[in-house]
């Protein structure tokens, strides 16, 4: 046993943070992540976190919101539930001494209240934000946390490989009937010994972030490959509604820049999207104009350039005083500049890119998976508070919400399993497997992948897309699968078979789905269905043992 822990949680961004500060009390951590702990989605959030703090908003309000958004798919009990937990959570990130941006400040020098940002899909004013780099100011102030707590031992430059999953025969009634899956810890690929690890833990999370990597464009982080979705998945537990990817509407085009993403908030600021001759094109897809939800702008802009053939559409707000630009979005502001793009004075290219999994491993109210002891949160899971889309801004706040209850229930249940003995974990064994000297066929597979995705799973789909892309991706699964088991694993190689089953995933959901909902678009089914579809897409591995 290389390492051994009370929790084991794998992925540094908000959730994983949140809920080790929160467990460490009470047990030994073992916090894993892919590379460096400030690498992560949360540290590039720019927009904020959605939360009712102001008097003329309600929680009715954000609720209906969401479940607008959600377009008939949310569960009305997990958004009361994260919803009412919101302003608390809020409250304890500014007690950690996360600083977001106020209003003003009184003559007595103490700060006013929240500034808060509004996002397409709501109704109020209640994004609490730290200017355009929300992420970053909460990402720095967990990981001082952590790196400064004696009880969680941080593994930088570590990557999950698979769970550690054993099966318990379970007795009901007098009979001994059906098996039990218990999630014992992970094997983890060590990148700087170039070595895969044994992690025993008694209860594990994953919180490992989402998946944006399956497409050839997007606005996430390299680390984002659909990991725990992958792992959770090849061990047993359900995962659902994979279908539903939402698209950011308005990431950077420019050739240098990689991932760089334009914030809604700019939008709830008075931006406004413009075809190449400067005309405002929104108004001809929903009332709500540029404000409307992420599904209905991405698809506006797509079937722009579509009909166009123009690379990109554009994003102006050089209507607002330049002073306010400057200090309201100061990050996009720089970034836009360094490429030449003067945002104060003429508009922003932009055109959408894959950003947020709104499926995941299905959970309960807990983030408790339906594999024992083992846990998800964050972007790897589906709670049941996004349904067919995501409003924006609601991640940061399921994250916290959900990695607190995650932790109460966690430290809970530890009581309950046994400390004294260590089951009996299998090491890792690659005997027999040779280091590889065919790099080419990782990164030609990861490419194709990724291309096929964005061509024929996107924002718009059709029956015809979606059985190509089946087909496909089975062939390349059987390469992956031939490669894997003949050499020693590599970080590369572990990213590209977790790629792979996420994409068979979303396309496995998606042609499933015969109707248009939220994120998924098929020309063939073009209305929503709510006689027949109104249900979540569920998908488990059959049994193999």
């Amino acid at each position: 046993m290389d390492f051994k822990s009370d929790f084991l949680v794998i992925g540094s961004g908000i959730a994983g943070l949140s809920f080790s500060l929160k467990v460490a009390r009470y047990g030994t951590v073992a916090l894993v992540t892919k590379k460096a702990a400030m690498e992560s989605s949360t540290n590039l959030a720019q927009g904020g976190i959605a939360s009712v703090m102001s008097q003329i908003d309600s929680f009715d309000l954000h609720i209906q919101d969401t479940l607008a958004s959600g377009d008939g798919l949310c569960n009305p009990d997990v958004v009361e539930m994260v919803v009412t937990d919101g302003p608390e959570r809020i409250r304890e990130l500014v007690d950690l001494g996360v600083q977001f941006t106020r209003e003003t400040v009184s003559p007595e020098g103490a700060p006013e209240p929240f500034d808060l940002g509004r996002e397409g899909g709501h109704s109020q004013n209640r994004i609490v934000h730290a200017h355009d780099m929300t992420g970053a100011a909460i990402e720095r102030v967990l990981v001082d946390l952590v790196r400064g707590n004696d009880r969680i031992h941080l593994f930088e430059d570590h990557t999950a490989v698979d769970l550690i999953s054993l099966s318990t025969r379970v007795r009901r009634g007098q009979d001994i009937t059906t098996h039990e899956d218990i999630c014992c810890g992970a094997y983890v690929y060590d990148r700087k010994e170039h070595r895969v690890k044994t992690f025993y833990s008694r209860i594990t999370l994953l919180a490992s972030g989402g998946a944006g990597k399956v497409y050839l464009y997007t606005s996430n982080p390299d680390i984002a490959t659909g990991d725990g979705i992958a792992m959770a998945y090849r061990a047993g537990a359900t995962v659902a509604n994979l279908e539903f990817v939402q698209f950011h509407p308005t990431c950077l085009y420019h050739p240098d820049a990689k991932n760089f993403l334009i914030s809604e908030a700019v939008r709830g600021e008075g931006g406004i999207l413009v075809d190449q001759s400067g005309r405002p094109f929104m108004e001809r897809y929903d009332p709500l104009k540029d404000l409307a939800c992420r599904d209905i702008v991405a698809r506006a802009i797509d079937t722009e350039l579509k009909r166009s053939g123009d690379e990109s559409v554009f994003l102006d707000i050089t209507h607002r005083d330049s002073g306010f630009i400057r200090s309201r979005f100061p990050n996009i502001h720089d970034k836009c500049l360094s490429y030449g793009i003067d945002m104060t004075k003429e508009p922003i290219p932009v055109v959408p890119a894959a950003h947020y999994m709104c499926g995941g491993v299905v959970t309960d109210l807990h983030g408790r998976s339906d594999i024992q002891q083992l846990y998800a949160v964050g972007e790897s899971a589906c709670t049941g508070l996004h349904g067919a889309n995501r409003l924006a801004s609601n991640s940061l706040l399921e994250a916290l919400v959900y990695a607190a209850r995650a932790a109460a229930r966690a430290i809970a249940d530890l009581e309950a399993i046994p400390d004294g003995t260590v089951p009996d974990v299998p090491p890792w064994d690659d005997v027999g497997a040779t280091d590889s000297d065919e790099a080419i066929v990782v990164s030609h597979n990861w490419d194709e992948i990724r291309r096929l995705m964005w061509n024929y799973v996107g924002i718009v789909r059709s029956d015809k897309r979606l059985d190509r892309a089946r087909r496909r991706i089975d062939i390349i699964q059987k390469e992956i699968r031939d490669y894997y088991w003949g050499f020693k694993v590599s970080g590369d190689l572990i990213e590209l078979r977790n790629i792979a089953v996420v994409a068979e995933l979303i396309i496995t959901c998606a042609m499933h789905r015969k109707e248009s909902r939220g994120l998924h678009y098929n020309l063939q089914y073009p209305q929503r269905d709510d006689r027949r579809w109104l249900k979540d897409t569920v998908i488990r591995r059959p049994f193999l043992g």
